[in-house]
């Protein structure tokens, strides 16, 4: 089924593009999403006509986004949980728990876009990427220490610059 984006769609293309997917994924997420619209000569004109308002949204969006990713870089959080005495954990560190620790600094991030490479699983420092945007990002630090009790989200560690 083709489908004209009326926005950016990670994995699948950017605004104004026409793409092919299955008849489920556009009937079940993608129309209903208010992310595309059917493939037809009315909604391509339609488009057109409203591609200015539409970039100029998708731009303030970027924006937005942007100085998000400026507060996030170079950040750091610290998520204290149990471990071994070897270092390895109880469970892993989660987008949601760095998510979490930065939803009680007032920076909303979805955890969806927390980008880990592999699940943090032993204590240490790890470099994470923030993807807010296809076109924006940021690269933050994950300080992982022993605790007792269940994982839990501790104060910002090291140069956050806000200590």
């Amino acid at each position: 089924m083709k489908l004209l984006l009326k926005k950016n769609v990670t994995s699948l293309g950017g605004l104004g593009e026409i793409v092919d997917v299955t008849p489920g994924y556009a009937r079940n997420f993608l129309i209903p999403q208010g992310l595309a619209i059917e493939m037809t000569k009315g909604n391509l004109q339609w488009f057109e006509a409203q591609k200015r308002r539409l970039i100029a949204q998708e731009e303030e969006t970027k924006g937005k986004l942007r100085l998000i990713a400026n507060e996030l870089e170079g950040a750091s959080c610290t998520i204290i949980a149990r471990a071994t005495e070897e270092g390895h954990l109880f469970g892993s560190v989660t987008p949601r728990d760095i998510a979490n620790h930065f939803r009680q600094e007032n920076i909303e991030i979805d955890p969806k876009t927390v980008l880990l490479d592999k699940p943090i699983k032993e204590l240490g420092i790890f470099k994470v990427r923030v993807q807010l945007h296809p076109e924006v990002e940021a690269e933050i630090k994950v300080w992982v220490v022993k605790g007792d009790g269940t994982t839990s989200v501790g104060e910002g560690g090291e140069g956050d610059g806000e200590s």
